[in-house]
């Protein structure tokens, strides 16, 4: 394990590593904005862990890793946002919730996918894909 004396700062890190990062975000999303923000998000989560292992060896490694959890996250928000959205434009347009309910609804959909997500598989076989009940939240 490197100590952190031997580790690049986070400055230095993201100096010499963002503009790669967001190239490699960029390919994977095709929409630099959402690269951008990607990018941004995996040195706060660097800087959050205070991790200084791996940096020193291989630090393009270390964002990758980090970088790719993030990206399957966006993924998958995007799915449970778009699955919700399509459920809601089956719905009369005067029944539809406010923007502000609709955010809201949205992160809930998301917490309960990541909940799920982590269950072991033989759980997760109990609930139904994104039941069409939790819309009349």
């Amino acid at each position: 394990m490197a100590s952190t004396s031997q580790a690049p700062s986070i400055d230095n890190l993201y100096r010499d590593h963002q503009d790669w990062l967001r190239a490699w975000l960029r390919r994977r999303l095709d929409c630099s904005e959402t690269a951008e923000d990607l990018a941004h998000d995996t040195f706060l989560r660097l800087l959050a862990a205070k991790r200084s292992q791996g940096l020193a060896e291989n630090p393009r490694a270390l964002l990758t890793h980090i970088a790719r959890g993030l990206v399957v996250d966006h993924w998958r928000r995007q799915s449970v946002e778009r699955a919700y959205l399509e459920a809601l434009a089956q719905r009369p347009i005067d029944e539809a919730p406010s923007a502000e309910a609709q955010a809201l609804i949205i992160e809930s959909l998301v917490r309960i996918d990541e909940m799920l997500s982590s269950m072991p598989p033989r759980i997760r076989e109990i609930f139904p894909a994104r039941p069409a009940r939790w819309l009349d939240a």
